[in-house]
């Protein structure tokens, strides 16, 4: 992974995503089911939170997975990262968390601290260095490519009328076509392909989905 283009995207995904949630209604429910927006906007803050923490504690290499075979390893329910009790425990958390806010603003304004600290850090990362998440070992630029795919994926979960941003979208779809081991359908556009890949749409592929 480029690592130019592994820092330019989720700088880019996170400046979109910022512009986006300024502009929404954080109490409409998003395609994560049992969310409205303010619940997403948490999820993809702790996403930010677990970047800081590993661009800040660089570990030895090697690395065991790459910013596709990441996505493999990363499973719902007892193997995965949201534990013995499953994704639904996690969304139950999620959920929890975000309402101890009084009002979506709230979150907002700790997401507008605490994204551009996670650009700052990913800039200033070593790009031949290692870090740790979710109990595997990446290099530094496939580590910032599985960030810039996860807010592309997320700001599609919006509802939005405003893209996510076109650097973080295309590392999305090379990421989902790594999975699939071919390039996109081509019937189908790039935000259509993620969203389909993802499982947030009816697929128009019986190997569908690549991620949830």
């Amino acid at each position: 992974m480029d690592i130019e283009r592994a820092r330019t995207a989720p700088a880019a995904a996170y400046r979109e995503f910022t512009a986006t949630v300024n502009g929404t209604d954080l109490l409409r429910p998003t395609r994560c089911a049992g969310w409205a927006g303010v619940d997403l906007l948490f999820h993809v803050l702790c996403d930010v939170q677990r970047a800081l923490v590993a661009l800040a504690t660089p570990v030895d290499g090697p690395p065991d997975v790459d910013h596709v075979t990441y996505w493999s390893s990363v499973k719902p329910g007892p193997d995965g990262p949201d534990g013995p009790d499953g994704p639904d425990a996690h969304a139950w958390w999620v959920r929890r968390s975000a309402s101890a806010f009084t009002r979506p603003s709230g979150v907002l304004r700790v997401w507008e601290d605490t994204a551009p600290a996670a650009v700052r850090a990913a800039y200033a990362a070593d790009p031949a260095g290692f870090v740790a998440t979710q109990g595997h070992v990446l290099a530094v630029p496939d580590f910032l490519a599985t960030l810039a795919t996860e807010a592309a994926v997320h700001h599609l979960d919006l509802r939005s009328e405003r893209p996510p941003a076109r650097e973080a979208l295309e590392l999305a779809g090379t990421t989902l076509d790594g999975l699939l081991g071919t390039p996109r359908p081509p019937r189908l556009d790039l935000p259509a392909y993620v969203l389909e890949a993802t499982g947030r749409i009816p697929p128009s592929d019986p190997r569908f989905p690549l991620l949830t």
